[in-house]
């Protein structure tokens, strides 16, 4: 096979490869995106009515569907408003802390009936004047105390979250001086706030008169419209991120994109496959020597310059002497003083203990070993040859 034909085999395998990462990236993307979404639809808050969980409240709206009553499910203001317009119907109105006053006003002036569930402050403001939450009680059973038909026929519940009673209007199930259920009747129809956690939830309307008080008070219409709260209701919108940053941060990033894009091009570019050539190189022995010569001078470290100088007479008088190559220095000193008849301790001195402090001592010391040297090869080869 040429190398022209590996190399466009190469080429296609490196192709199939990115285009197979690529399909795998999209496939996982979008398995990624249908499973959150999956996931987004099957979530429901709190006493959402087509929830099962224990904290939902599809249950009663299973038994009042069972008792002939509509139920609409309103997943937005828009729906909400058109149910209630086709029909006598009661609505049940969350707390919907993203509508405008005004906007709650209107929804619930097109109601016959409303049942406010967890409502807060502003909301029994509105609609409930005088009133407003007045802490929970522990979840022991209440009787209701009072004269209002639902609550005198479902008789005692569990009691939850308590409100203090409305300026005109009527409450029951006292705990002090709070009430589990506040109700008035404005303009032909009725408003009633209750704790729908704990009267309406799955896992709690089977308690007590729970079940009895949540049917008359949502089944008292033909309807009901359950109002589940959506943030695209909010009145007004929530900045994006565009409008709250300085107008010339998009067009930095997008400049610092382009600029790092171009930068991974121009750095990551390759034309073809790296190549491994070995190159030959001879570097004169000369130079090596001429070189480290300099950077010892550079560095002035006279006593590791004399070192060197020593070690390397050593080694050659061992092999002037043939005394091998792991022979001591001492043993190279007193084999060098013997053949030159000269005191060993001079010779051991300079070849072992001799330390240079200055460049002169250097020159010195380093003509004194070449003429140890000279005078030792002499003794052993008086011919003057050289090995």
């Amino acid at each position: 096979m040429s190398s022209a034909q590996r190399t466009t085999r190469r080429r296609t395998r490196t192709a199939l490869a990115w285009a197979g990462f690529t399909a795998a990236v999209v496939v996982v993307a979008l398995v990624g995106g249908l499973l959150a979404q999956s996931a987004t639809w099957s979530e429901r808050g709190v006493l959402d009515p087509e929830s099962a969980g224990p904290d939902g409240a599809r249950a009663v709206v299973r038994v009042l569907e069972a008792e002939g009553i509509e139920v609409r499910v309103a997943r937005d203001r828009a729906a909400a408003q058109s149910a209630l317009a086709d029909s006598d119907a009661t609505l049940v109105l969350p707390d919907a802390p993203g509508l405008s006053d005004a906007a709650v006003r209107e929804l619930a002036d097109g109601a016959d009936d409303v049942v406010l569930l967890e409502p807060r402050s502003r909301t029994l403001r509105l609609l409930l004047p005088g009133a407003a939450p007045a802490g929970a009680f522990a979840d022991e059973e209440v009787s209701p105390a009072c004269s209002f038909p639902p609550a005198r026929s479902a008789g005692d519940i569990v009691a939850g979250e308590l409100f203090a009673p409305a300026t005109d209007g009527e409450a029951c199930y006292r705990v002090d001086d709070a009430y589990a259920l506040v109700t008035s009747a404005q303009d032909g129809r009725s408003v009633t706030a209750v704790d729908g956690r704990t009267l309406l939830a799955n896992d709690g309307v089977d308690r007590a008169g729970n079940a009895a008080l949540a049917l008359a008070l949502l089944g008292a219409r033909p309807a009901l419209v359950w109002y589940v709260p959506s943030p695209a209701d909010a009145d007004g919108a929530a900045p994006t991120l565009g409008e709250l940053t300085p107008p010339w941060v998009t067009p930095a990033i997008v400049l610092l994109l382009l600029a790092g894009a171009a930068a991974a091009l121009w750095r990551g570019r390759r034309f073809g496959p790296l190549v491994a050539e070995t190159l030959p190189v001879t570097v004169r022995g000369s130079e090596t020597t001429a070189g480290r010569a300099r950077l010892y001078a550079r560095s002035r470290d006279t006593a590791h310059t004399a070192e060197q100088l020593r070690s390397a007479a050593l080694a050659r008088l061992r092999r002037i002497l043939s005394l091998g190559a792991h022979a001591s220095p001492a043993a190279v000193a007193d084999a060098a003083a013997t053949r030159l008849s000269e005191d060993p301790a001079a010779v051991r001195h300079l070849l072992l203990a001799d330390a240079p402090a200055t460049d002169r001592e250097l020159v010195e010391f380093s003509e004194r070993l070449h003429d140890l040297e000279a005078a030792v090869a002499a003794a052993v080869r008086p011919e003057g040859t050289t090995r």
